[in-house]
């Protein structure tokens, strides 16, 4: 793997993690199934299944 690949999977755990915190921290059922939908990609990414 190159250097940009393995900064590119950092830079999207890193956002992943951020997505996550947000999505335990929201107490609203709309907000939760916007953090989902969008932390759906980036978990895809992460699990390379694009």
């Amino acid at each position: 793997m190159s250097v940009v690949t393995l900064l590119y999977y950092a830079l999207v755990a890193f956002i992943s993690a951020l997505l996550v915190v947000n999505l335990l921290k929201s107490r609203k059922w709309e907000r939760d199934v916007l953090y989902v939908l969008v932390l759906l990609p980036f978990l895809l990414r992460l699990l390379r299944l694009k």
